[in-house]
């Protein structure tokens, strides 16, 4: 059992692997969808180039989307609403009037019998022809409008919307009757009664009903204009593309697209999708194994990358099945930006054209969309060479922006041959595109917490000499805090030099000797002249001491919750050398005595990236340095030769990717950089 354990434990990664690559392929199966494709690509005004297309069967000319759209928005327009007329409001209304104007009678002389007849017809008349709540004019179904349609029962009846009265057209209509039939006895019958009460609305509008009639009215629109007869040419090799040769062929591809399940082995459809996916995965896979295995072998860092592309494949294929928005609003373009401010630009630009090749291959256009989509994409990777402002990304997705409207309307050009009939309005989606892309800053912040990513932008909050940490270590160790910051600039600039990542060299040079605020006084740096507290001590517990602040660092690190990255400086800025000030002095004192050099060895590991090793080589150089009693140009760069060399003979830079130019470039800017820095002041001299 313990050794089948162990064999899973070498194994292990390779079942990562496999098992992350499975679960991508299964995913994006589901996600992409799984109809049959049209096999021919074209565009507007090129050439045809394959061979003479006949049609296969009788297929439907569709519309443009264009007039489609246009035809129903008209259709919409010419809509006429309907009304439910309560004939119960007319009787009501008119028995109450009548019983009123009854009761009314006995002290109205002119208010006969005739008259009663007279006002109660008339209001009948304004019922029969129908009230509304609101004027015409002020109702929004009914402005434009010449006419309304009146349910009454079963019956349906077209009525013009001179003819209805409103509540308050209604009123004054059967207040001027009354007013003409009574004459000087109207303001007795005013002071009586309200005529408004009598007045109201039977005509109601149901928004529901006028909503499926309307719905009924646009699906009627026809969508096809006409039929291909099966047999017909459609085009010749070579024939230009016309607008009306477009439309036919996007008819045929449509009507083929949708034949599913007819005469289609769904086998193959299955298979021919799997390869597809697994091709696009496979060779991403590669790409990270043969030439960022730093990323391979990291697990997280692998399972963010194929996490992000599902996520984005996914996006695409959400927005173009509810079919309620552009497509080109989703910005693909965080992708390399968030690929490009974890890892670096070459594998950014190559996960976003896996990225667009699988969602090209069921995205509308897909040549369009693959080519906007990639040199959007490649700006975005391009102009983001940093990100420790939130400028930066602004003027990123401002270019972004650009970009893509700069090829739409050049493809727009090209596919229409005219400016008027360039789609300006679709501008509007890239805009939005830009502005989502803004969201990449709190993502940044959420994946780092996620996965464990440091960022430039956290890295510069780190390199805060407030942070508390740095605090601590200004306050009980002054000396040590002043080194490491020298350490900082000096690897700073040799990291510009001959490339990697300064911010990371930066903060990393800031945190690697932390340790030494346990026991500060113990580091020549801190201690006062004639004043070292190693007078008392075994040069084997001295030894030891020394050695402990790099674990004791690791230790206030993690409590801290310092990224592993910085964590690396303190593990491994020492590497795997030893002790030699102690571990000579014990060898001279002790020549009868085998000394073990593990008790003088620091616990390492050794430097595995640029930004380590320039730091362990910086570290050793800048102490010796400041210890020179006579600093000359001579003299720095006999010591530097030595530390460099003294560090590539005991084997500490073999796991870093440094060559000997680098190593060149490195030893010319400290020989620079310490020659600034310990350069000749002059002797002012005496006034005499």
């Amino acid at each position: 059992m313990k050794k089948l354990l162990t064999r899973l434990g070498q194994y292990y990664h390779v079942l990562f692997i496999a098992l992350v690559f499975s679960a991508t392929i299964f995913l994006l199966y589901l996600v992409i969808p799984g109809e049959s494709r049209f096999r021919y690509e074209f565009q507007k005004n090129a050439p045809w180039r394959h061979e003479t297309l006949i049609a296969p069967y009788n297929f439907a000319i569709y519309k443009p989307d264009e007039l489609v759209k246009a035809e129903r928005d008209s259709a919409q327009k010419q809509f006429i609403p309907y009304y439910q007329k309560d004939t119960l409001v007319a009787l009501q209304q008119g028995k109450n009037l009548e019983i009123e104007l009854l009761n009314l009678s006995k002290e109205l002389s002119n208010l006969n019998e005739k008259t009663i007849m007279s006002l109660t017809s008339v209001m009948d008349g304004i019922y029969h022809a129908g009230v509304i709540s609101q004027s015409p004019e002020t109702h929004p179904v009914l402005k434009e409008k010449k006419a309304l349609y009146v349910i009454d029962n079963k019956t349906v009846s077209k009525v013009p919307i001179d003819s209805i009265y409103s509540l308050k057209t209604a009123f004054q209509a059967l207040n001027d009757t009354i007013h003409y039939f009574l004459k000087d006895q109207y303001a007795a019958l005013n002071q009586n009664m309200n005529l408004a009460d009598y007045i109201q609305a039977n005509l109601s509008y149901g928004e529901e009903y006028n909503q499926q009639e309307m719905t009924k009215l646009v699906n009627a629109v026809s969508e096809t204009q006409g039929m291909v007869q099966a047999g017909e040419r459609i085009i010749f090799k070579g024939d230009i593309i016309t607008p009306e040769k477009f439309q036919i062929l996007n008819s045929l591809k449509r009507s083929y697209e949708t034949k599913q399940g007819q005469n289609i082995d769904r086998y193959m459809l299955i298979i021919g999708k799997l390869i597809l996916i697994i091709a696009c995965i496979l060779i991403l896979i590669l790409y990270l194994a043969y030439f960022r295995r730093e990323i391979f072998n990291e697990k997280r860092h692998l399972s963010f990358i194929l996490m992000m592309i599902v996520l984005m494949v996914f996006t695409f294929r959400f927005i173009l099945q509810h079919d309620f928005i552009n497509i080109y609003i989703v910005p693909l373009a965080i992708l390399p930006i968030l690929l490009r401010i974890f890892f670096d630009s070459r594998t950014a630009i190559f996960a976003l054209l896996v990225t667009s090749l699988l969602i090209g291959y069921f995205a509308p256009n897909n040549y369009e969309f693959i080519f906007l989509n990639l040199i959007a994409g490649f700006i975005a990777v391009f102009s983001l060479d940093k990100l420790h402002r939130r400028s930066h990304l602004v003027f990123t997705a401002l270019w972004v922006f650009l970009t893509y409207s700069i090829l739409f309307v050049a493809l727009s050009m090209i596919h229409e041959g005219n400016l008027e009939a360039i789609r300006w309005d679709e501008l509007e989606w890239f805009a939005a595109n830009a502005i989502l892309i803004l969201l990449a800053y709190p993502l940044i912040y959420i994946f780092e917490k996620l996965f464990g990513f440091v960022s430039d932008v956290t890295l510069i909050e780190l390199s805060n000499t407030n942070q508390p940490l740095l605090r601590k270590l200004a306050e009980e160790a002054p000396g040590t805090f002043q080194h490491s910051l020298q350490i900082a600039n000096l690897a700073e600039a040799v990291i510009y030099r001959i490339g990697g990542n300064p911010f990371l060299a930066y903060a990393g040079a800031l945190y690697h000797d932390i340790g030494k605020t346990n026991q500060p006084v113990y580091f020549i740096e801190n201690q006062s002249a004639g004043m070292s507290p190693h007078n008392e001590m075994d040069y084997k517990e001295s030894a030891k001491v020394i050695i402990d602040h790099v674990t004791y660092g690791v230790r206030l690190a993690r409590k801290n919750k310092l990224p592993e990255v910085l964590i690396d400086f303190i593990t491994t800025h020492h590497g795997t050398m030893q002790a030699k000030y102690f571990y000579t002095l014990y060898k001279n004192e002790h020549p009868e005595v085998a000394a073990n050099p593990k008790d003088f060895t620091y616990p390492g590991p050794r430097p595995q990236s640029k930004e380590t090793s320039v730091v362990m080589i910086i570290d050793g150089i800048e102490a010796a340095t400041r210890a020179l009693k006579e600093k000359n140009h001579e003299s720095i760069r006999e010591i530097i030769d030595k530390m460099v060399q003294s560090k590539l003979d005991d084997g500490q830079l073999d796991h870093t990717d440094l060559t000997l130019r680098d190593i060149s470039i490195i030893k010319e800017t400290l020989l620079e950089k310490l020659m600034n820095i310990y350069h000749v002041r002059i002797e002012y001299p005496k006034e005499k």
